[in-house]
C-alpha cells in the first residue's frame, strides 16, 4: 500500500471484484439468449456485497418466462451456471444472484410478507410457526423479515425437505 491509502481501497477492490464478476455474468447470459434465440438486456448491479444480474426485456416476457420456469426451477439452474462460468473465469466461488424477468423481485415481496405473516402468528399464539419447505434463497428471504418484526427463527430438516420455523419470542 502505498503512503496515504486507507482501507477503503480494499471496499474498492471488492467492488471491482463484484463488477468483473457481473461483467462475465453478463457475457455468459448475453451468448446464452443468443443461442436460444431470445431478446432481453441484462442489467448489473452490486447488492449486499454480491453481484446482482438480471434479464429484462420490453416485449412481451413470455420468452423470458421459459428461463425462469415452473416456480424458478429453471432460473435457479442457470444461476448455478452463471456462477460456474464465473468461477471458471476467476478462480473464486461466486455468489452472484440471477433475476429473469422481475421473478426474483416479485418473490422477494411475496415471502417478506409471508415472514411478516408468520412473525405477528408466533407472537400471538406463542407457539413455533413451520412454513413449507423452500430454497435457500427462499428461506433467507423468510429469515430477514422475521428478524426485522423483532423474532428469531430458524431452518430445520434436510435439502430439499428444509425449512423454516419462526420462534415465538
Amino acid at each position: 500500500m502505498t503512503e496515504g491509502t486507507t482501507s477503503t481501497a480494499e471496499g474498492s477492490d471488492t467492488l471491482t471484484r463484484l463488477e468483473q464478476e457481473g461483467e462475465i455474468a453478463a457475457d455468459y447470459l448475453e451468448g446464452l439468449l443468443d443461442i436460444a434465440d431470445l431478446d432481453g438486456d441484462i442489467d448489473m448491479d452490486v447488492e449486499a456485497d454480491r453481484a446482482a444480474v438480471s434479464i429484462i426485456s420490453d416485449s412481451t416476457s413470455r420468452d423470458l418466462q421459459k428461463l425462469v420456469g415452473r416456480d424458478g426451477e429453471v432460473l435457479e439452474a442457470l444461476q448455478e451456471l452463471t456462477r460456474l462460468a464465473v468461477h471458471r473465469e476467476t478462480g473464486d466461488r461466486s455468489r452472484l444472484m440471477l433475476d429473469i424477468a422481475g421473478f426474483r423481485a416479485r418473490k422477494r415481496e411475496e415471502l417478506t410478507a409471508l415472514g411478516a405473516k408468520a412473525a405477528e402468528e408466533a407472537k400471538s399464539t406463542g407457539e413455533p410457526v413451520k412454513l413449507k419447505p423452500m430454497t435457500p434463497f427462499e428461506r433467507k428471504v423468510v429469515h430477514d423479515a422475521v428478524a426485522a418484526a423483532g423474532l428469531r427463527s430458524e431452518s430445520e430438516g434436510e435439502e430439499p425437505q428444509r425449512r423454516v420455523v419462526v420462534l415465538p419470542a
